[in-house]
């Protein structure tokens, strides 16, 4: 079993080739991208995946965070800064070693993040289970 990322409001093509080539490097394949802003498919996004266009052709696009998470299991939202929410905010070390746990009980997980410039709103880690604060 392998992770499900998930882009969410992505504003820039060679963002997204860029992490489909990052993804690629770990050997990971499954990423969903909600609402990217300049439309998909997306040249430059093609152009900087360096390699990486067989994880970009298997992207699903979603119009929500919602239907992008309605068959994950558990998931975790990537946040840059800390929040005042309900939820328990842990390392990026501790996210692996819970999601190794998940996969071990055959549940889906999938990370969020957000955009570029504003990262995921209140809204969007709404979906999420837990909050990696990095």
């Amino acid at each position: 079993m392998e992770p499900v990322f998930i882009l969410v409001r992505p504003q820039l093509g060679e963002n997204i080739g860029s992490s489909a080539r990052a993804m690629l490097n770990f050997g990971l394949n499954n990423l969903r991208i909600v609402k990217p802003r300049d439309g998909w498919p997306n040249p430059r996004a093609k152009a900087l995946a360096s390699g990486a266009g067989s994880v970009l052709d298997s992207a699903i696009i979603y119009n929500s965070v919602k239907d992008a998470c309605d068959d994950l299991n558990y998931v975790f939202a990537s946040s840059a800064r800390e929040r005042k929410l309900d939820k328990e905010e842990i390392s990026l070390e501790r996210s692996l070693f819970e999601c190794q746990k998940h996969f071990d009980q055959g549940l889906k997980v999938g990370f969020l993040f957000g955009p570029e410039q504003s990262g995921l709103s209140n809204n969007d880690i709404a979906f999420a289970d837990k909050i990696v604060f990095l």
